[in-house]
């Protein structure tokens, strides 16, 4: 085996020997004469195979210290205020995201703009993901993981701030930028801190059903605001003490964890591999890095998915409001609600259906999470009643909600671990990108031919979804 160094001498000091890996010889003596074990003749033995010895002997220290080092909810200790901060974190995301939906129209008769002109919100919001794409993994080389948490929760800080002064439109849009750009950088953060956690699609499940639940209270609280005559940006209010705590939580919890031993551990193996991939291509730079997550298979068919995916929930939280007052003649005072039980539905699917996806897998799982979420939409566009609407809505939030943190992990499984960081935030980046894109294009449709153009557009997205699902690589063990 080249360049694997031959074990030192302490190295074999700690190799257990003899009988600790065979068990007692019956009428033997051990060549080592170990104290408490008889001293008897030797007497022919049937040598056991590598895997009988490797189910037989009892753990070793070593072994033991080794168990220690995978990171769990509950190690290290403080890991649990970690996953904790990051639930904090998508809460304040979701709230971001879903209550444009619900104050779409009172922003439309504000700025006195159409369909088209108010889409470029989620324009600006996916510009800033994209930006942020290229600069995530910059920023945690620089900074660390707390004090790039931190800052950010400031980029999100600073564009609540300015939406609550209801500012001109083109300064909406940039506030919008901004919130993409903050939130790409903690979502990459936190993804592939959550993915790398044991057991994975449940912790991911926890921390995006967080963002469901932010989804869901979000345009309840808007629509309560405005239909009581409150200005619709007055609701940023209740963003901005939000993404204030997420800044605290963020530093109270992440502040050492590049100091602890599983923290050392994952930077040693990402520093192997960088190191094996320096020695064959010579030192990457972070452009280099860029490149080579982009030539990876994975980065482009996970960041294909997560653009339908996102560009999929953005629309219907977004447009399907407009799509029940202009074609089921809804009461908007009424049917802003119906986003709640679309998010609510997504927050209890990713809280309860993802325990569901270790045991079935999580590739035939999300298969049949998309078709059912075909099935509903149809419904959706088909069902000429605002009740029966508003029911599957909620079922079609139930069925896509598990989808993202099931993705994830398979993403991560099959990324390696120099590459996580880029990658996801560039998957992040995309999806934000089909989070922008599909509104927009829902829009500019909706604009001439009707809202109606959401089902067909959101169902396309469906199958590219399947497409790319079944593209991918399977699930391999990293060696790295």
């Amino acid at each position: 085996m080249h360049g694997i160094p031959a074990p030192t001498a302490v190295e074999l000091d700690d190799f257990n020997w003899g009988n600790r890996y065979n068990g007692p010889r019956s009428g033997t003596q051990t060549p080592f004469g170990e104290p408490g074990e008889p001293s008897t003749p030797m007497s022919p033995i049937t040598p056991k195979s590598p895997n009988e010895l490797e189910m037989s002997r009892p753990p070793s220290p070593k072994r033991d210290e080794a168990a220690s080092l995978v990171q769990t909810f509950w190690n290290p200790p403080m890991n649990k205020w970690r996953v904790l901060s990051c639930c904090l974190t998508y809460f304040g995301n979701g709230m971001n995201d879903s209550a444009p939906g619900a104050l779409i129209p009172y922003m439309e008769t504000d700025y006195r703009i159409g369909y088209a002109i108010v889409s470029m919100i989620f324009v600006g919001n996916a510009l800033g993901f994209i930006v942020a794409a290229f600069f995530a993994n910059w920023f945690l080389y620089k900074l660390g993981r707390a004090k790039t948490l931190m800052l950010s929760e400031l980029f999100l800080i600073a564009a609540n701030v300015i939406i609550v002064t209801t500012p001109p439109f083109p300064v909406v849009v940039i506030s919008f930028f901004l919130l993409g750009y903050g939130a790409a950088i903690n979502l990459a953060l936190n993804n592939v801190f959550c993915a790398n956690l044991h057991p994975s699609s449940v912790i991911l499940g926890a921390a995006h059903g967080s963002y469901g639940i932010g989804g869901t209270i979000a345009p309840i609280i808007a629509t309560t605001l405005v239909t009581h005559g409150s200005v619709w940006s007055r609701f940023y209010f209740v963003v901005l003490g939000i993404r204030v705590l997420c800044l605290a939580f963020a530093a109270f919890s992440f502040w050492h964890y590049e100091e602890e031993a599983p923290a050392r551990l994952l930077a040693a193996l990402e520093q192997t591999a960088s190191r094996q991939i320096a020695a064959e291509a010579g030192e990457l730079t972070k452009t280099q890095l860029m490149k080579q997550a982009l030539k990876n298979r994975v980065t482009i068919g996970g960041a294909v998915f997560i653009f339908a995916y996102q560009g999929a929930e953005v629309s219907v939280s977004g447009w399907v409001i407009s799509f029940l007052i202009s074609y089921r003649g809804g009461d908007p005072a009424r049917v802003g609600y119906v986003t709640s039980g679309f998010w609510a539905g997504i927050t209890v699917g990713r809280f309860v259906l993802t325990h569901a996806a270790p045991k079935i897998g999580e590739r035939p799982f999300v298969v049949a999470l998309t078709l059912g979420s075909i099935a509903f939409q149809l419904l959706v566009w088909l069902v000429p009643n605002v009740i029966g609407e508003a029911v599957a809505v909620g079922i079609l939030g139930l069925l896509i909600g598990p989808i993202y943190p099931c993705g994830q992990t398979v993403f991560t499984r099959l990324l390696p671990r120099d590459l996580q960081t880029t990658s996801v935030a560039f998957m992040s980046s995309a999806g934000s990108s089909g989070g922008a894109v599909a509104p927009l294009v829902t829009g500019l449709v909706s604009q001439a031919a009707g809202t109606f153009v959401l089902n067909p557009i959101c169902i396309g997205l469906y199958v590219v979804m399947i497409i790319c699902w079944m593209l991918l690589p399977k699930v391999r063990k990293r060696t790295e």
